[in-house]
């Protein structure tokens, strides 16, 4: 993964069957994206890779442990703020199975699963999560 050592965050979309695990974002207006439909993710602890950055921001936001090697870095792309360094998205495919394991962190409001095009076509998504998911599905 070329350039991974300067990326500054990582996103996951764990697709579900037909569907993606979202949560949405608390409603602080200090914060980005407040009140919106959110993936799985976040910034970038102690020089950890990419893979260990989603894994562990999905252990603290969803309680559950995947593996690293369960997880495809599928793209390298610029921060959505437009300069600086650059994030990675990460996609995995879980059973349904995992969902009764999921112990909902202190960020966010809620979590759920909902079908992929429900996503894709949210006013309520993260706008450049949307074009992650959809760049990857039309790959």
């Amino acid at each position: 993964m070329g350039g991974e050592h300067d990326f500054h965050g990582a996103k996951v979309a764990f697709f579900i069957d037909d569907h993606i695990l979202v949560y949405r974002r608390d409603e602080k207006p200090d914060i980005p994206f407040p009140n919106m439909l959110d993936l799985p993710g976040g910034g970038r602890e102690n020089g950890e890779s990419g893979v260990e950055c989603v894994a562990r921001e999905t252990y603290e936001e969803f309680g559950i442990r995947i593996a690293t090697d369960e997880f495809e870095h599928v793209q390298t792309y610029p921060n959505w703020r437009g300069s600086g360094e650059v994030a990675l998205f990460f996609v995995c495919r879980l059973s349904s199975q995992v969902l009764d394991d999921i112990v909902f962190g202190d960020e966010g409001q809620d979590w759920k699963t909902m079908p992929v095009d429900e996503f894709l076509m949210s006013e309520d998504a993260v706008p450049h999560l949307q074009l992650r998911v959809q760049e990857f599905l039309k790959a």
